[in-house]
């Protein structure tokens, strides 16, 4: 019984010891704060997309410079790696911050809105940081200061990966995190646990989210043309319409997730994003092109829905009259948190945000090229709140939209998280 009782007590000081503050992380973050705030401002003010984030990784390379680290830069086109060696045994942790922007024209009343336009798909489009990574860059490069100025006390290696193209790569390119793999990254630094994490607009400041296990679902984009036979507007019956076809292909594609998958199971999504069509109002022309994405969070049913995808479309065009080729890209694999090392770093997030504030998420229909990481070693992915706390919910702009706003304030968690995270997992 003493025994039991020595274990007891060993426990819960043991616990009790993992959420206490580390007060010189506390000092250091909030010293960092307007630095971070500063710099999110900047990045969010000159956003560029993936693959092209030239000023982006130039500005990150002369903070991690500044910082005495040392620096690599050119790694998946654009990508930065900055290390923090510590010349003592230990482990190498990567921490992980994406730091492209999306082709969204910004709405938002902020004196550091994105003016900056570019070429996207053929379309002159604005550029804007509409899901956050501006965040995630000063996030993380906060932490770098933070644990940088704690040097001393670390042991072990930090890899501070700032990687682009997390929004997918141009056609016909390779990026993001499976490019930063396939050049090495992971054996080069000997990283062997990957820490990632994501703001949030609808999250209220100081909140966490996290799950054990999928957290997000794997993605995979989908390229499906209709050709038909072009003819005037005023006589369809002498050609083959592509896009009542194409409209009939939309419509049919909802029923596979309301009518044909076990969503009891796990929720999958399937979305029209783009089509692209016809010259004028009186020719129907030879040939839809449309874009979309899938979404799923289990494997077995992401083969399905694609099988079911090819069947449904292929006879709607036979029916028709019509030809269809249907393209469904590789995309992303379900991020998956490793469940031993979530539940071995929960008392670190309590340490850096209190327990109360630290929330189990159901798993997410978003999608994350973390996942890549995830799979090659032990990953942590969790949701930092940014939503202003007089804001309610259901009016948040969603990610990726021209609305999307962040709560500076909550940028701190983000910074203190990963510092927390890091030290703890150095110490396990």
């Amino acid at each position: 019984m003493k025994i039991f009782k020595l274990l007891f007590i060993l426990f819960v000081s043991t616990t009790l010891f993992a959420q206490d503050k580390n007060p010189q992380i506390e000092k250091l973050a909030a010293s960092f704060e307007q630095e971070v705030i500063e710099l999110r401002r900047h990045f969010h003010q000159y956003p560029e997309l993936s693959n092209r984030e030239f000023n982006t990784a130039k500005r990150i390379a002369e903070e991690l410079t500044k910082l005495g680290l040392e620096v690599e830069t050119g790694m998946a086109h654009t990508g930065v790696v900055g290390l923090l060696d510590t010349g003592k045994p230990g482990p190498t942790i990567g921490l992980r911050a994406d730091i492209d922007g999306l082709p969204v024209t910004e709405r938002t009343p902020v004196p550091f809105a994105s003016v900056e336009k570019t070429e996207y798909l053929g379309d002159k489009v604005g550029v804007m940081h509409a899901c956050g990574h501006d965040t995630h860059i000063a996030m993380l490069l906060g932490a770098a200061k933070v644990l940088t100025s704690m040097k001393d006390e670390l042991k072990g290696k930090v890899v501070f990966v700032f990687q682009p193209a997390e929004e997918g790569a141009p056609t016909g390119e390779e990026g993001g995190a499976e490019l930063m793999i396939k050049e090495g990254l992971i054996d080069k630094y000997g990283i062997e646990v990957m820490f990632g994490q994501h703001i949030s607009s609808g999250l209220d400041v100081g909140k966490i989210r996290y799950k054990l296990g999928g957290i997000m679902a794997a993605v995979n984009g989908m390229t499906i043309k209709v050709k038909g036979k072009q003819t005037h507007g005023s006589r369809p019956w002498s050609g083959v319409d592509p896009i009542t076809v194409s409209a009939q292909m939309i419509l049919g594609l909802q029923t596979i997730v309301s009518r044909q998958m076990d969503l009891t199971k796990e929720a999958c999504v399937i979305s029209i994003g783009k089509i692209k069509t016809g010259t004028r109002n009186n020719i129907i022309p030879e040939e839809v092109e449309m874009l979309g994405t899938i979404r799923t969070l289990d494997v077995g049913m992401q083969e399905e829905i694609h099988k079911r995808i090819r069947r449904m479309l292929t006879n709607i065009a036979e029916a028709s009259g019509a030809e269809v080729d249907i393209d469904i890209h590789k995309g992303y694999p379900i991020t998956f948190n490793n469940v031993e090392l979530t539940k071995d770093m929960l008392p670190h997030l309590y340490s850096a945000v209190g327990e109360e504030n630290v929330l189990i998420t159901n798993p997410s229909t978003g999608a994350e090229d973390f996942s890549f990481f995830a799979q090659e070693v032990p990953g942590m992915y969790f949701f930092v709140g940014g939503k202003p706390l007089d804001v309610d919910q259901y009016d948040a702009a969603p990610h990726h939209t021209p609305d999307f706003f962040i709560d500076e304030s909550g940028m701190l968690n983000g910074v203190k998280t990963m510092s927390y995270l890091t030290l703890g997992y150095m110490n396990k």
